[in-house]
């Protein structure tokens, strides 16, 4: 498998696969070869299908049986650094190990039971869950105090901390301009937050 963190004579074949990565993530499919050129920035389509073949073999696109390019798995894997990054002093942080993670499978692990739910609203800032934040939530009625769930209670949707006082469930929000909601009648659990998504910039 071509390790593509080393120089070799294919050391340009990390070039070409970022180049096709941010082409896929734009039209979410490989270009013809005549494209390829293109976007690669060179004149040949042998070349193209070179380049092409030699990503094959080190597994981030494949052949169907009829003979179109797709990505693989690992195609969607992002470069994980070798080294944390500290919130106070600055350290350098490396990303040549060589590992990479596939960000859906650290977040997901039952894609048949996952949703993605928006977040409105500020009453969970305090745990770092911020209006416009895209909550990843398993579907499943059982919870622990201390989860944070998405419950329904008396018929409406909210995301708060499972609690117990008194001997009686309650969702207590992380912001303390919120009161804790102490539910008048039902209360059902629709899932629990395993994630969190946040774009800073667009």
């Amino acid at each position: 498998m071509t390790d593509f963190n080393t120089p070799d004579a294919n050391s340009r074949d990390a070039e070409y696969l970022a180049k096709l990565q941010d082409y896929y993530a734009n039209w979410k499919s490989i270009p013809s070869y005549a494209k390829l050129c293109e976007v690669f920035g060179i004149a040949s389509k042998s070349w193209v299908k070179t380049i092409l073949e030699r990503l094959c073999k080190a597994d981030f696109i494949e052949r169907t049986p009829d003979g179109v390019w797709i990505p693989t798995r690992r195609f969607f894997a992002r470069q994980l650094a070798e080294s944390t990054v500290q919130a106070g002093m600055p350290v350098e942080v490396s990303a040549t190990q060589g590992d990479y993670m596939v960000i859906d499978e650290m977040l997901i692990e039952v894609p048949s039971k996952t949703i993605l739910i928006t977040v409105k609203g500020d009453s969970m800032i305090e745990a770092g869950i911020h209006d416009g934040d895209v909550a990843v939530v398993e579907k499943r009625p059982i919870a622990n105090i201390g989860d944070i769930v998405v419950a329904v209670v008396d018929n409406d949707y909210t995301l708060k901390t499972l609690d117990k006082e008194g001997g009686e469930f309650v969702l207590r929000p992380a912001n303390s301009a919120f009161p804790v909601i102490r539910p008048h009648g039902s209360l059902e659990i629709f899932g629990v937050l395993i994630g969190l998504v946040r774009k800073y910039q667009r």
